[in-house]
């Protein structure tokens, strides 16, 4: 056997022994749900948990990813015939599992048409979505943002759609022409609410691109809220070299993650879904508690990691909270600031904010602060904001989240690095204008660009002000 073969479905065999591989007939799977944004994290979680639905016999669950942009992940899965290695890494052990839940995957650009057809499928009863914050296309007060091009470009019937609410759209109708029957669409991004910011954006959306299909979809389609968590750096070429050692064949599509995994799904659903809890997803009435924990313990403190960390010269997640400054603002916000604005639960906050540094201390996973930095404009609102705006209606002050809130306005200043956000252009164009003495308004003022999330009071203004360089 040489190591320069490449896995897929006629290599598979091949395989190291100590790889976990799949029990099921792949080729006999139909498809069953279609997931936008088909990149690692996906991989890792959702595909994951569909994966163990179908080795315990749960049939037709296959998937049909869906790139909106990049062929790469197409380009790396197509080959390998969809097969991709999952490798679960602590610091003293790795497990490595073979997944074969994803049948195939679309690229917009090429062939929407077939993305539309996968959608229209009575088949397929599950769309699901790991489009990051941004891909939602929303304006700062949290509607659609209806200016957008490529929002524009789908409301016009005669092109090719480009986002979610396009291709959606137009399945709709087809569904509803050939009664076909609903959907449940399942949001697994990072958003407060997901569920209902979903079905919100998707009707302002379809009221305006055929209003006979608002009905139809409040009767027929669901939008459960979601919680994800597991942490999924980026695969190097070094991630690859190593596996491939480990399992005796060479996978483009390795995906590298932590052995946590967590999923909470509101138990709303338009059809049938897969025995995720196979795998042990939970299914529950109210998905909030765990929401805001998550958003804003875990994903409020990975982003003050981010910020604080590069602007020490750190790379990795683990060497940012090891720093011993930077470990006792990442307490404070998770065990005082972000804890006493979540609503009444049974979570016991302190041992979830121990959990948290276990993982975050993980050497195991090369977690790069600059993954966690991208799109800051889009994650600061329900990641900070909200616990600002909560804790400062209560009386309570927040330092600790103030100074990861300044670390993020002088990152977006972009002054010695590149700024990987949405809003980058616009945020540079604000502290040219205002400079330091007056940026922190032109965020955060009562005109502020963030003042539906949250208007900074003038002892705050003031605080993040002084923390900004000259």
């Amino acid at each position: 056997m040489s190591l320069s073969q490449r896995l897929a479905r006629d290599t598979r065999e091949l395989l190291a022994p100590a790889v976990i591989c799949p029990t099921y007939d792949r080729d006999k799977q139909k498809v069953g749900i279609v997931h936008f944004g088909i990149g690692a994290f996906h991989r890792a979680h959702q595909a994951m948990y569909t994966d163990a639905a179908m080795n315990a016999g749960d049939s037709d669950w296959s998937i049909v990813g869906v790139s909106l942009r990049s062929p790469d992940v197409r380009n790396q899965l197509e080959p390998q015939n969809g097969l991709y290695t999952l490798v679960e890494r602590s610091t003293s052990e790795k497990n490595i599992c073979l997944i074969g839940a994803v049948k195939s995957i679309l690229v917009a650009p090429e062939n929407p048409q077939a993305i539309i057809d996968a959608l229209v499928s009575p088949d397929v009863h599950i769309v699901s979505f790991t489009i990051t914050e941004k891909g939602y296309c929303r304006s700062t007060q949290g509607d659609l943002n209806l200016d957008a091009a490529d929002i524009s470009n789908d409301l016009d019937k005669s092109q090719p759609p480009r986002t979610i609410y396009g291709f959606l759209a137009r399945a709709f109708l087809q569904r509803k022409r050939l009664a076909h029957g609903g959907l449940t669409l399942m949001s697994c991004d990072n958003l407060a609410h997901n569920g209902k910011q979903l079905a919100h954006l998707l009707l302002q959306f379809i009221e305006r691109f055929d209003h006979s299909l608002v009905e139809w979809f409040k009767a027929n389609c669901t939008c459960p809220s979601t919680m994800v968590d597991r942490i999924v750096p980026a695969t190097t070429d070094d991630n690859r070299e190593e596996v491939l050692s480990d399992i005796g064949l060479r996978d483009e599509a390795v995906v590298l993650t932590e052995s946590f995994c967590q999923w909470v799904v509101e138990d709303r659903f338009a059809g049938p879904r897969p025995r995720w809890e196979v795998g042990g997803a939970q299914f529950v009435t109210n998905v909030e508690p765990y929401e805001m924990a998550k958003l804003r313990m875990l994903n409020g403190a990975h982003s003050a990691l981010a910020y604080l960390g590069l602007s020490q010269g750190y790379i990795f997640v683990h060497e940012a909270i090891a720093d011993r400054a930077i470990r006792t603002v990442i307490e404070k916000i998770m065990r005082v600031e972000a804890a006493a604005s979540l609503p009444d639960s049974e979570i016991d906050t302190n041992a979830y904010a121990d959990a948290l540094l276990i993982r975050f201390e993980n050497t195991a996973l090369a977690h790069r602060l600059s993954q966690i930095a991208m799109d800051g404009s889009q994650k600061i609102p329900q990641r900070w904001l909200q616990s600002l705006a909560i804790n400062e209606a209560a009386g309570k002050e927040c330092p600790a989240t103030l100074s990861a809130l300044a670390a993020w306005i002088t990152y977006v200043r972009g002054d010695t690095h590149e700024v990987n956000d949405p809003m980058a252009a616009q945020l540079a164009l604000l502290w040219k204008e205002q400079g330091r003495n007056e940026i922190v308004t032109a965020l955060f003022g009562s005109e502020g660009l963030f003042r539906t999330c949250w208007v900074a009071s003038d002892n705050a203004q003031k605080f993040l002000t002084d923390l900004l360089p000259a």
